[in-house]
């Protein structure tokens, strides 16, 4: 069982000196009502009495209401006492209880020695740390049970961007060990929410959409893959009945963490529902010692007028880290693979160069004793056979043709087939002395072991230094079996916190078995996300879609493979290839020396326009229309100032009729006039036309108006081809 001493955030105003909770000012604070408008979101707290905090209402701001408001909604939302139910009907609060009389999920699962398993807490204080009017705030509730030797600390803010992110923390204030299975957090939904969305997966078609409707039970969703997991709920969505991109009420949840997890949405006989989510624990995982403190990680919720708002308010708040012009990657794992040779490198980096590529990123190699992926890992020295000087002749020539130099890792995992491995054999992670099912040849080193953490973290820190590493693609190819995933997961949070702490300015990407570790916990510390190990079109269209729920597009890798993919075995055009990189953090993965001149020449192409757009693109916002075709997709980005955006239209599959019909285009200022073009290189895909629509010959101007309401004619696209649009203020 692990001792949990879980440091609380260093911006929680009432922390104490030691990372837990601390004294508290003399009183209750708040004693009422707590109400937070931001970015059109509105979120009204009941505080009154002892009991915990109850949610009165989440979603849609409510502007201009008062205190007796207020009052009047906290009494129009009692419900009536029926037969057979409570004589005084409690609702449901933040962290649900079941000595409340709440037969749902309780919030708190843990006992001490048998006992102590149904605690009810009572309110010490809650404090509210207002912002400018319509602008969020944080607020903070301490409540107590002395019976059970307990302290609850719950954390809310509501961010500028209209996001709401919740965690709580739980002291042990007895003289004995508590165990603690679970610590969740929920938010109620309306009856209205009758539909749910989430998502599930595999490896190289990760995020693949599913919905059901909303009905009396509990729908959840575990993560037990000890990483976030190529089938993970993502973010658990509920809404209005036939919700999409532009419609429909939704209320979305998602956990911020990278380990096993809970995500679930619940409804009750009595009608009460909710959504919610926190970390997966295994029996006998955490345990608390006397004064220790366990902080779960944060969940993250965000409410929409269709999932294109919901997901506009999660980028918002990712976006509030420091983000600078994403580079032009070129990535060499499609192009050489394990195949590191500095002459066939050397011309790689040439041909890189010259379109315009701006970083160079060395893939999975150049160590030690690594010639396939069943042997090396953890040695994280330079193999001196493949490289007698070292990795500085390829990255002198790679800085000498003006780009940047990335490194491909994978810190957490070892060969078995290791210098490392046979020295310090009680670095792999075992249970009770047996070691978990190989994956990969591989096993998990054990970060919770001072000794390996340390080892790890002067290497990489040997690396940056010595190679001046602008990037790091740190991977993490294997499930955790068998393992203390809580300890495994706040280790690697504390390797990568320390190591940018070393080197500010180092960038880092997520990748785990391609897009199996996108959550917003490890993108606390790192920069971007490898959304998928498949970069084929039309899959990619797809996975980017769907993580674009949470993340926006500037975060999400995406490459130009070679024209056969590496892993579906399909043949695409150019255009689709780029067009689809083009919404993302754009690269190059393909050997380039071996593609023809007008490829290099029309890639060049697209480098540009990349680079041409990605100043407005990547702070603009990510519109999807729902259109009736299946086959047909729509989207683009318009820019902050509503100025200008860039449309794809993409034919997925063979349509059902010859001429697809209009399609609209949403999210433009409906006053202004826009010109509508195709735009180079994007404007040549393939049609079934014998003759073009009249209107992509010279452009059109059209209103927004017109735009959203009517839409335009769209050419009839051989399957798997993309048009690029770009629209400009007339």
């Amino acid at each position: 069982m692990a001792i949990v001493e879980t440091v609380a955030d260093a911006g929680d105003p009432y922390s104490g000196p030691d990372g837990g909770l601390a004294a508290r000012p003399a009183g209750r604070g708040v004693d009422g009502f707590v109400h937070l408008q931001a970015s059109g979101v509105g979120l009204v707290l009941d505080c009154r009495g002892v009991r915990l905090p109850r949610v009165l209402h989440w979603g849609r701001a409510l502007p201009h209401t008062t205190d007796a408001d207020l009052t009047a909604l906290a009494l129009a939302s009692l419900p009536a006492t029926v037969p057979n139910s409570l004589d005084t009907p409690a609702p449901v609060t933040i962290v649900p209880e079941s000595a409340t009389g709440w037969f749902g999920l309780p919030g708190l699962r843990g006992h001490r020695d048998g006992r102590h398993w149904s605690p009810l807490f009572e309110v010490e204080h809650v404090g509210v740390a207002h912002r400018a009017p319509e602008d969020g705030g944080e607020v903070t509730v301490l409540a107590t049970d002395a019976r059970c030797g307990l302290a609850l600390e719950l954390h809310l803010d509501l961010a500028r961007s209209g996001v709401l992110r919740m965690r709580a923390a739980l002291r042990n204030t007895a003289s004995e060990r508590y165990t603690l299975d679970g610590l969740v957090m929920a938010l109620p939904v309306p009856a209205e929410a009758t539909e749910l969305l989430d998502f599930t997966g595999r490896w190289s078609r990760e995020r693949i959409p599913q919905r059901r409707v909303f009905s009396a039970g509990a729908h959840v969703r575990d993560g037990r893959r000890g990483r976030t997991g190529s089938d993970a709920a993502f973010i658990l969505v509920t809404g209005e009945e036939g919700f999409g991109f532009r419609s429909g009420q939704v209320w979305g949840v998602h956990v911020g963490w990278s380990g096993n997890h809970r995500t679930y949405a619940e409804r009750l006989p009595t009608g009460e529902s909710v959504v919610g989510g926190g970390e997966l624990l295994r029996s006998g995982e955490v345990g608390l010692a006397p004064g220790a403190v366990y902080e779960t990680p944060w969940v993250y919720a965000a409410h929409g007028d269709g999932l294109d708002e919901m997901a506009g308010r999660f980028h918002r708040q990712v976006r509030s880290r420091r983000t600078t012009p994403r580079p032009v990657i070129v990535n060499t794992w499609e192009a050489v693979y394990f195949d590191h040779d500095l002459d066939r490198l050397t011309a790689l980096v040439d041909a890189a160069a010259d379109v315009g590529a701006e970083r160079f990123v060395l893939d999975d190699g150049w160590f030690r004793g690594r010639r396939d992926d069943r042997a090396g890992l953890g040695d994280w020295f330079v193999d001196e056979t493949r490289w007698p000087r070292g990795l500085h002749p390829l990255v002198e020539r790679v800085r000498a043709r003006g780009m940047d130099f990335g490194l491909w890792v994978e810190p957490e995992m070892v060969n078995p087939d290791s210098d490392v491995a046979r020295a310090h054999p009680d670095w792999i992670m075992a249970t009770m002395g047996r070691l978990p099912p190989p994956v990969r040849h591989q096993q998990a080193l054990d970060l919770r072991r001072p000794e390996a953490y340390q080892y790890i973290l002067e290497r990489l820190d040997a690396l940056v230094s010595e190679y001046r590493i602008a990037f790091l693609k740190w991977d993490h190819n294997r499930d955790l079996v068998d393992a203390d995933v809580h300890g495994q997961t706040r280790a690697v949070y504390r390797l990568m916190d320390e190591l940018r702490a070393r080197h500010p300015e180092l960038e880092i990407e997520s990748c785990s078995s391609g897009g199996a570790r996108v959550d917003l916990g490890i993108l606390e510390r790192t920069d971007r996300v490898w959304a998928s190990d498949c970069i084929d079109g039309v899959e990619r269209q797809a996975i980017q879609r769907w993580t674009a729920l949470l993340l926006p597009p500037e975060l999400i890798g995406s490459h130009v493979g070679s024209a056969r993919s590496h892993t579906t075995g399909r043949t695409q055009s150019l255009s689709l290839r780029a067009g689809t990189a083009l919404f993302g953090h754009f690269g190059i993965e393909w050997d380039l020396t071996a593609a023809t001149d007008d490829e290099r020449a029309e890639l060049r192409q697209w480098v540009s326009l990349y680079k041409r757009t990605r100043e407005w693109t990547h702070r603009g916002t990510v519109v999807r229309a729902d259109h009736p075709d299946p086959a047909l997709w729509v989207h683009g980005i318009v820019s902050a100032d509503r100025d200008q955006a860039l449309f794809a239209v993409v034919a997925m599959a063979t349509g059902a009729r010859t001429q697809p019909g209009r399609v609209r285009i949403p999210g433009l200022d409906p006053h202004r006039r826009y010109r509508v073009h195709p735009l180079a290189p994007g404007d040549r895909p393939g049609t079934t036309a014998v003759a073009p629509n009249p209107w992509l010959a010279e452009g059109v101007v059209v209103t927004g108006q017109m735009l959203a309401e009517v839409g335009l004619s769209a050419p009839p696209l051989h399957p798997e081809q993309l048009l690029l649009l770009h629209l400009t203020k007339a």
